[in-house]
């Protein structure tokens, strides 16, 4: 595939803003670059809700062809399946859908493809992790002691697959003190920056970018 780099965005823990975070650090990076989203959350894809992409791929010469908004390519299992159906697979088949978004997408040339990672550490992350050279994984957490607990499983899979681990995200959307995202500067990981609420960001304004997005996506393009 003709792409430059792959960053990949996730945590153990679900509901800590993953998706979002992805979804506008993309937003920010294709002002400047050629972007793609690969939403790997096969049971619960939520790059499609957000973008408000409503119609199915195209399938040519067998390949997917990515829908593209704002610029965007993207590939959602949200816009493969029916709105309704629910994805009850197992490992194998799991594992067989990502193999195809990640081998039957005619991306064309990307600077960066984004992965949108579901929550856990089971089979898709072995797959994507198979499957791509994962240049960078940025960590993403809220300040909640069983967000952080869960993080740390991330962690040490991540080291024990020898993935780099760019740095972490802190969602403090409640903007409560923080007194746990500390414990991961102990294991020397980065702090890339803290979202704290923003009703343009809690309502996924396309047309908005935030300052914190901004910080986030310049250290990115920088670290090239």
């Amino acid at each position: 595939m003709p792409i430059k780099k792959i960053i990949a965005f996730g945590s153990a823990k679900g509901g800590v803003g993953k998706s979002s975070i992805t979804a506008s650090l993309a937003l920010s990076l294709s002002k400047h670059k050629k972007i793609g989203i690969l939403d790997a959350d096969v049971y619960g894809p939520n790059q499609n809700i957000l973008f408000n992409l409503d119609t199915k791929n195209e399938i040519v010469d067998k390949q997917i062809i990515p829908i593209t908004k704002k610029g965007i390519k993207i590939i959602s299992m949200g816009n493969i399946m029916n709105y309704e159906d629910a994805a009850i697979w197992r490992g194998p088949m799991l594992s067989g859908a990502i193999k195809k978004l990640v081998h039957d997408t005619k991306w064309g040339e990307l600077d960066y493809l984004l992965i949108d990672m579901p929550p856990g550490t089971g089979d898709v992350y072995l797959t994507i992790f198979n499957e791509l050279s994962i240049d960078k994984f940025i960590l993403i957490t809220t300040p909640n002691i069983l967000a952080i607990s869960d993080l740390q499983k991330t962690i040490t899979m991540l080291k024990k697959l020898n993935i780099k681990i760019y740095g972490y995200i802190s969602n403090n959307i409640f903007n409560v003190e923080d007194q746990n995202s500390s414990k991961l500067i102990s294991d020397n990981i980065n702090h890339l920056g803290t979202y704290k609420f923003d009703k343009n960001l809690h309502d996924f304004n396309l047309d908005y970018n935030s300052e914190i997005t901004e910080e986030i996506s310049k250290r990115i393009l920088s670290d090239t």
